[in-house]
C-alpha cells in the first residue's frame, strides 16, 4: 500500500499534553556514541542506527532535528545520554507530525474505499508473538499478518531478522522498553493501537516470545476490547493471558494423570491451588472433577473461571465452561486452563465486565 502523504492535519489519539511538546522545547538529539559491546545484538537496541534506519519515515518533517549517529553501517547499538526521559520526550515530539499525516492518510484510504471496510469503519488488530527472534520459528500465520500490515509497533526483543519480512510499504515504529527507558509508556502504546485501528489501519503489535506471558499482551488486548476492537491473538487463538499484571503473576502446566495413572489426578494440587496463578491442565478430562474438588478444598475459590477447550486452533474447535465437559461431550485432546485470566477472553461470557471488574481490582 503506497501512503502518499497528501493530507495535513491535527492528531489527538494521544494521551499526552501535547504543548508540552512545543517547537520551543525542541533539541536536537546530541551524537550518539556507538557501544561496541552490544554490537552483535540481534534484538533493537533502544539508540541504535538500525532502529532509526528503520524508523526514518517517522522522522521526514524534522530533518534539522533528526537524531545524529555518529555510527558506521555495522553498528547496531549506540549508548544513551544520561537525560533518558528528556530524550524520549524530544523522540516523540519529533515523531508526531508524520504520525498525523499518516494517520490521516489511513482516513482517507478508509472513507475512500466505500463498500470495502467493515461496516463499523475498524481496522484489524493483530497482537504477533515473534518467539525467541529466529523468524524460522514464526508461525505462516504470523508471517501473512506481518507482511499485509499498514503499521507495526514493534518491541525492542523483536529480533531484527523477523522485521526485514515486514512489507515494503508497511510502517514501523518502535516502542521498546528497556530497563531505564521506556520508549512509549504502556498508556500511550495503548493509544496508539486504538487511534490507528479507529483510522481502519491494518496494526500489527509484535511481541518478543509468548504475547500473552508476561508481555503486557493481555493489557493492550482488555483496553481495545473495552473500546470495541477486537484484537487477533498469534499464535494464542484463545485470547487468554497466561499472565496478567495484578491478575496472575505465574503459570503452571500440570498433568492430569497421576503417576500410577490412577483417578487421583494431582499429588500437587495443594500447592497448585494458588488464586493468583494459572493452571493449565493437560489430559484432564477424567479427573477433572477430583482435581476441582482438591484445589477447592486446598482454598482455590470455588467461583474460579476454568474454560476446557477441545481440538484448539481446528476447524473443529470447542471451547466451553469446565463444569461443562460431561454434557459437552468433549473429547481428547482437550486442554483445560483455570484462573482468573480465563475470564480476560473475548469468548468467555461477559467476558467484558468481568474482565474490566479484575482489572480495576
Amino acid at each position: 500500500m503506497a501512503l502518499p502523504y497528501t493530507h495535513h492535519y491535527d492528531l489527538s489519539f494521544f494521551a499526552l499534553n501535547l504543548k508540552k511538546f512545543g517547537s520551543s522545547h525542541l533539541q536536537p538529539f546530541c551524537c550518539l556514541r556507538c557501544n561496541s559491546s552490544v554490537s552483535s545484538s540481534p534484538f533493537t537496541e533502544k539508540h541504535s542506527l538500525q532502529r532509526y534506519q528503520r524508523d526514518q519515515w517517522v522522522y521526514n518533517n524534522n530533518n534539522q532535528q533528526r537524531p545524529s549517529l555518529s555510527c558506521d553501517d555495522e553498528a547496531a547499538s549506540c549508548s544513551v545520554p544520561a537525560d533518558s526521559d528528556s530524550i524520549r520526550l524530544n523522540d516523540i515530539a519529533l515523531q508526531l507530525p508524520e504520525l498525523r499525516k499518516l494517520l490521516q492518510v489511513l482516513k482517507h484510504k478508509r472513507e475512500s474505499c466505500g463498500g470495502q471496510v467493515p461496516k463499523n469503519g475498524l481496522g484489524d488488530v493483530f497482537l504477533v508473538g515473534t518467539g525467541p527472534g529466529d523468524p524460522d520459528l514464526l508461525t505462516l500465520k504470523a508471517v501473512k499478518v506481518i507482511q499485509k500490515a499498514d503499521l507495526l509497533l514493534y518491541d525492542r526483543l523483536v529480533s531484527n531478522a523477523v522485521l526485514d519480512l515486514v512489507g515494503p510499504d508497511a510502517r514501523l515504529l518502535y516502542v521498546g522498553k528497556t530497563a531505564g527507558y521506556h520508549s512509549r509508556t504502556q498508556e500511550e502504546i495503548h493509544e496508539l493501537l486504538l487511534s490507528f485501528a479507529e483510522a481502519g489501519a491494518t496494526v500489527v503489535r509484535l511481541k518478543g516470545g509468548d504475547p500473552l506471558v508476561f508481555g503486557r499482551g493481555g493489557e493492550e488486548m482488555d483496553f481495545l476490547q473495552q473500546q470495541g476492537i477486537q484484537v487477533k491473538v498469534i499464535p494464542a487463538e484463545l485470547g487468554i493471558p497466561l499472565t496478567h499484571r495484578g491478575i496472575a503473576n505465574s503459570v503452571r502446566f500440570l498433568t492430569g494423570h497421576s503417576r500410577k495413572g490412577g483417578t487421583d489426578p494431582l499429588f500437587v494440587a495443594e500447592n497448585a491451588a494458588d488464586p493468583d496463578s494459572t493452571l493449565v491442565v493437560y489430559m484432564g478430562l477424567s479427573t477433572l472433577p477430583s482435581l476441582a474438588q482438591k484445589l477447592i478444598h486446598h482454598g482455590l475459590p470455588p467461583d474460579t473461571p476454568a474454560t476446557a477447550v477441545e481440538r484448539g486452533t481446528t476447524p473443529q474447535q470447542r471451547m466451553d465452561l469446565a463444569d461443562k465437559i460431561k454434557t459437552a461431550e468433549l473429547v481428547s485432546p482437550t486442554l483445560i486452563i483455570i484462573g482468573k485470566v480465563v475470564a480476560l477472553s473475548p469468548f468467555w461470557p461477559q467476558s467484558l465486565t468481568e474482565a474490566s471488574r479484575l482489572v480495576e481490582v
